[in-house]
């Protein structure tokens, strides 16, 4: 197996993780507002605008679980602590979003978030402050894009294992301005380790990961791919460039604007989901990929209903090397994953 390289400060990005739950404590205890969430549709903005802190509800079950996306079991604690809550804003995805009334009915249900932000704290939150909002937020998905960008350089001067855990890591960094001064400063030191060592040199094969996050199975699909001896390049997945890559028009009324924005996200909850098989045929091209993983944990059943698609789509049309993995959080399957993994690496040779 191959030893990955990384940058002599990795072992500090977990911690940001951990750091990030000392400093929503000390935020909470000061009177900083703080709002959970919980999906990509959720509209961050609006609570930018409500002058709150916002946070991805992960790790908040056994063994740092993301509770979000996990078993049954998991969600069931995931409602219990929901339900322990001073207050839980659910909202409601139309049925498709093409469909007739889709981006209406998405656009109170956007309203309604605003709504009850100022219900619940009192305040009234304004045009300009959700139009600051939009564009710090647009600020923040072009230094992600960039990131995530550098693994199109051929050869890659980055693994996917520290994209992925520099992205989910930065996702508890509550102050924006510092999570892209870092990502733009990390984005340009690569982009000279490229110059300086890579051009010019042999490439492994390239790996693109699609399907459902990958955050909880860094070690256990993404590490495994790239000490087996290939790269993975680029993330087709919730974890991925797939909402980052979309900016919300700053030139629109900001709630329409706003509402659009997040109903072109391209998530298998949908139906049907054709931005996804765009997006993926993009990426394949854009990041010279060599092969296609899919990652399919338990409990994200829409996403494994989309998986024959997926197939067809990159062995046919695409005519690239596909595999599915089916798995969870645990490590029970580690060593059936290896082997399977370790033949799909061997076939992009």
């Amino acid at each position: 197996m191959t030893n990955l390289k990384l940058p002599e400060d990795f072992e500090t990005y977990p911690e940001a993780r951990k750091n990030a739950f000392l400093k929503m404590k000390e935020l909470k205890e000061s009177g900083r507002r703080i709002v959970g969430v919980f999906c990509t549709y959720t509209p961050w903005e609006l609570i930018e605008a409500a002058d709150a802190a916002a946070v991805v509800l992960c790790g908040i079950g056994d063994d740092n679980i993301p509770i979000a996306e996990t078993t049954c079991d998991g969600k069931k604690k995931m409602y219990e602590l929901m339900s322990e809550l001073k207050h839980c804003h659910i909202m409601q995805l139309p049925p498709g979003k093409t469909g007739r009334g889709a981006l209406e009915f998405w656009k109170q249900e956007v309203i309604s978030v605003k709504e009850d932000l100022e219900d619940f704290y009192h305040i009234r939150i304004t045009d300009e402050q959700i139009r600051k909002a939009i564009h710090l937020r647009n600020r923040e998905r072009k230094a992600v894009l960039d990131f995530f960008e550098i693994g199109r350089l051929k050869p890659t001067p980055i693994t996917g294992y520290e994209i992925n855990t520099v992205i989910s890591s930065n996702e508890f960094t509550v102050d924006l301005e510092e999570k892209i001064k870092y990502l733009e400063h990390r984005t340009a030191e690569l982009k000279e380790l490229y110059e300086k060592e890579y051009k010019g040199k042999p490439s492994r094969p390239r790996v693109l990961i699609t399907g459902c996050p990958t955050t909880g199975v860094i070690d256990k699909i993404v590490r495994q791919i790239e000490e087996l001896g290939a790269d993975v390049v680029g993330f087709e997945n919730c974890c991925g460039p797939r909402e980052k890559k979309d900016p919300i028009d700053e030139t629109k009324d900001p709630i329409t604007a706003i509402a659009e924005k997040y109903l072109r996200v391209n998530c298998s909850v949908m139906s049907p989901n054709p931005g996804r098989l765009e997006a993926l045929d993009a990426q394949i091209d854009e990041y010279q990929v060599d092969g296609v993983v899919e990652v399919l944990l338990q409990a994200c059943h829409t996403f494994a209903i989309e998986s024959d698609a997926i197939r067809t789509f990159v062995t046919k049309e695409k005519g690239l090397p596909y595999i599915a993995i089916n798995t969870d959080y645990s490590s029970g399957d580690q060593a059936q994953i290896n082997t399977r993994l370790g033949a799909f690496i061997e076939m992009l040779g």
